[in-house]
């Protein structure tokens, strides 16, 4: 059942003193600003208004994923702050003597309203900063960049070790449960760990001969452990065959515990099998897909992608672009899996933008990935009367001419705010690393992070008004 407020009147408002009830003044003016119900809309379509359980009012779970992205704390981290904070209780809505939410309280009310939610509480933020004439749209740069997948560098002998331990982990729990337990498995963990430390010890070496003795070695144990896969997969499939006979006889709690532990080895054997055709195709000298490449077991959707980084050649994660205005508000952003070409996701965000704002921006700048004729002529085709994005490739005299005059330079020169703009994001709001598996993970996190920056942006902008 949806509460959206919390009405339960406290004591201790008229016991303590002022000092204790005063908010810092970020908070205080972000707490105005949510105090709107506009702000719960996106979340009625996810609870009963009459029955099931109350849950966590909307207003303090909002108010606790904005502390949570704003400080870039962890579930458990953020109920311990908020618990220990007068300010932060008062801030979320929380009573003094109440009970702060638990965090898996909080990851599955994330979980449950999912990406569309948190797209429409950005809608909903921007529509009312548009309202109060706060969103200038006269100019807008954008820029993509990579949000990095919560995953460890991907080796193929890594995954397949990894493929190992994980297949072994659910079989024993299958077993537990009651599932297939005289069917036979032998646990190969420590085999694949013993394989992997060969490698570990091979790669120490130095010296041309050492290098090439180390890189014979990886592709022996790469192959080794695919074998290896191979048989623990044989064998676990069995047990899930089994196992799936007595899911019927099966009761209770049990049965739940059975069934998704089935599911889950169903779905890492899929992915396993999928690790081992990776490997055997470098075994063989080929290069595997980059597009439907994966690179863990735990987030399918995370893809190598190369942006020409010195320090980072290959990043693993998914492609986003973001863009933003004169005072730094995020108007747009995506989150896409692989690596897109930069130019087709240009024009559908300034048509975004014009659906939020009810303006199209005067100006649009980006760079040089954006730079195909392409783009300026639906950029033009929605009304954007000035485009500076510096084309690809060899370009026509007329083309040198018009890039090189002064209004030009200015706005490409601008926009390299943007990539500020995205250092900022990703080291205050999260979008270094998302700590949610899967493409729609990496939206909700990024969403948040998102929420939180323009709340902290648009805040400012309205108590800075005469």
């Amino acid at each position: 059942m949806l509460r959206t407020r919390n009405l339960q009147p406290s004591l201790w408002e008229s016991v303590l003193p002022e000092v204790c009830l005063r908010l810092p003044a970020e908070l205080e003016r972000v707490d105005a600003w949510l105090d709107d119900e506009r702000f719960f809309a996106p979340f009625r379509a996810h609870f009963d208004a009459r029955l099931g359980r109350p849950s966590v009012p909307m207003e303090t779970y909002l108010r606790l994923m904005f502390l949570k992205h704003r400080y870039g704390l962890g579930y458990e981290t953020l109920c311990a702050e908020v618990s220990d904070s007068i300010s932060w209780r008062r801030f979320c809505r929380i009573d003094i003597d109440g009970r702060v939410p638990h965090p898996t309280t909080l990851m599955k009310i994330t979980a449950r309203c999912g990406e569309q939610a948190v797209a429409a509480l950005n809608d909903e933020l921007l529509a009312k900063a548009n309202e109060q004439k706060l969103v200038r749209t006269g100019k807008v740069r954008a820029d993509t960049t990579v949000v990095s997948a919560n995953v460890k560098y991907p080796t193929d002998s890594g995954l397949l070790a990894g493929a190992v331990v994980k297949i072994s982990r659910l079989v024993k729990r299958i077993k537990a449960a009651g599932g297939a337990a005289r069917t036979e498995f032998h646990d190969r963990s420590r085999t694949a760990a013993r394989r992997l430390r060969t490698i570990a010890s091979k790669l120490r070496l130095r010296g041309a001969a050492a290098r090439q003795e180390a890189q014979a070695t990886v592709a022996r144990v790469t192959g080794e452990l695919a074998s290896l896969v191979d048989r623990v997969s044989a064998e676990a499939a069995a047990v899930a065959r089994n196992a799936r006979r007595a899911l019927p006889r099966a009761a209770g709690r049990v049965k739940g515990r059975l069934r998704r532990a089935l599911n889950e080895l169903d779905t890492v054997l899929h992915r396993a099998a999928r690790v081992v055709a990776q490997a055997r195709i470098r075994l063989a000298g080929g290069q595997p897909e980059a597009a439907t490449r994966l690179v863990s077991l735990h987030d399918p959707h995370a893809r190598p992608i190369a942006k020409g980084r010195i320090d980072r050649p290959i990043e693993f994660g998914y492609k986003g672009q973001v863009v933003d205005n004169d005072d730094g508000i995020v108007l747009d952003y995506t989150i896409e899996e692989g690596n897109p070409a930069d130019a087709t996701q240009l024009a559908p965000a300034i048509s975004r933008i014009q659906q939020r704002t009810g303006k199209v921006p005067r100006a649009v700048a980006a760079d040089r990935g954006y730079g195909d004729a392409s783009v300026e002529t639906h950029l033009h085709q929605l009304g954007v009367k000035t485009v500076a994005i510096p084309r690809k490739g060899t370009t026509s005299a007329a083309r040198r001419q018009h890039e090189q005059r002064p209004a030009f330079r200015k706005l490409v020169k601008w926009r390299t705010g943007c990539e500020g703009r995205i250092s900022h994001l990703k080291h205050r709001y999260g979008w270094a690393r998302t700590r949610l598996d899967g493409l729609t993970g990496a939206r909700i996190w990024c969403g948040h992070g998102v929420f939180a920056h323009n709340l902290v942006k648009i805040t400012t902008l309205a108590a800075a008004r005469p």
